[in-house]
């Protein structure tokens, strides 16, 4: 397995888990990732700590990956299946989408989401929604 793809599948495995100080050593410190709950972006480990203990409070998302691919540009290209149920237990999402990695130094530098099979970044808040981003790894 080359090292991406093991940084990949413990980032989600973490994610799963809400072992947030796993998942964020993971990170660069300046982490760029998408607010998949209110659009935009959040930068730097800590906003990523509080943008996820944010959604984990109204939300149980549950990201599991399909495939995980190299693109052109040497992003990491993840197809998760995402399960999104709020607090009482209804499901909010269940879809496929992609995550799509900038790894640096061996840490995730960024993320993008989008549909899967789109060749484009979604920016549409929580609409497209995955939840590694707090649903948009």
């Amino acid at each position: 397995m080359n090292p991406n793809r093991e940084l990949l599948v413990a980032a989600y495995r973490a994610f799963n888990a809400r072992d947030i100080d796993t998942l964020l050593a993971m990170m660069h410190p300046d982490v760029d990732w998408p607010n998949g709950m209110e659009g935009g972006r959040v930068n730097g480990q800590e906003n990523v700590r509080r943008y996820w203990m944010h959604q984990w409070g109204i939300l149980e998302p549950h990201v599991e990956p399909v495939s995980i691919e190299e693109d052109e540009a040497r992003r990491s290209v993840v197809r998760v299946h995402q399960v999104v149920r709020d607090q009482a237990g209804n499901l909010v999402v269940d879809q496929f989408v992609e995550h799509v990695y900038t790894i640096r130094d061996s840490r995730i530098e960024r993320m993008d989401i989008r549909e899967a099979n789109s060749n484009e970044a979604s920016a549409s808040p929580w609409a497209k929604r995955s939840a590694l981003g707090g649903t948009r790894p």
